[in-house]
């Protein structure tokens, strides 16, 4: 099987757990891991945050959200553009839309935009994950080639437990992530990670 092939099969199987969630286990898991985030310096030290709008049964953030906010975070969220690109906004009041992937996505026309090099924390979501940090998203490439231009920020990946795979299926342009966050624990990404 290529790592085309593999990354397919992983990704598909990663949706298919995170959906097949009960309702009760998905708010418990999703409070964990919001408790968890907030929990490190990571987060506590960040002035501006790169979060994302969940879809599919991603992790939802949205309990985070609302705590940064209240603490005078700066809240980005990804909007992706032509060429693969992707751009960090800070929506206004009336500045939301559902997206081409039919995800609630900022209106860049009514949002601020964020620079990579002024975040301080990035959470990724993804379809499936390995405790080495590698991470299978949607196939697309928007995080990894946004991640590397995002020099200041601690780069943290966001699942549920069901979605840890043994190995990820990467390939050489594919960014590690400098750490994982889940209902059930951290995972660091290299040896020399703080979160």
């Amino acid at each position: 099987m290529t790592i085309t092939e593999q990354k397919a099969a992983q990704r598909k199987a990663g949706i298919a757990a995170r959906r097949a969630l009960s309702d009760t286990a998905r708010t418990r898991s999703n409070a964990a891991l919001c408790a968890r985030i907030m929990a490190l310096d990571c987060f506590k030290k960040a002035e501006s945050i790169l979060l994302y709008a969940a879809f599919g049964g991603e992790a939802d953030l949205s309990a985070l959200a609302v705590e940064a906010a209240r603490q005078g975070k700066t809240l980005a969220y990804p909007v992706c553009g032509e060429g693969f690109s992707l751009t960090a906004a800070v929506p206004g009041p009336d500045g939301w839309e559902v997206g081409a992937y039919g995800i609630r996505t900022p209106i860049l026309s009514r949002s601020e935009i964020i620079r990579p090099d002024q975040l301080d924390l990035v959470l990724v979501p993804c379809t499936a994950f390995d405790t080495a940090c590698r991470r299978v998203g949607m196939g697309k490439g928007y995080y990894d080639r946004y991640l590397p231009r995002c020099t200041r920020a601690v780069k943290l990946g966001v699942a549920f437990e069901a979605q840890r795979v043994d190995a990820a299926a990467v390939d050489a342009h594919d960014e590690k992530l400098d750490g994982f966050v889940t209902e059930g624990g951290l995972y660091f990404g290299f040896d020399t990670t703080e979160l």
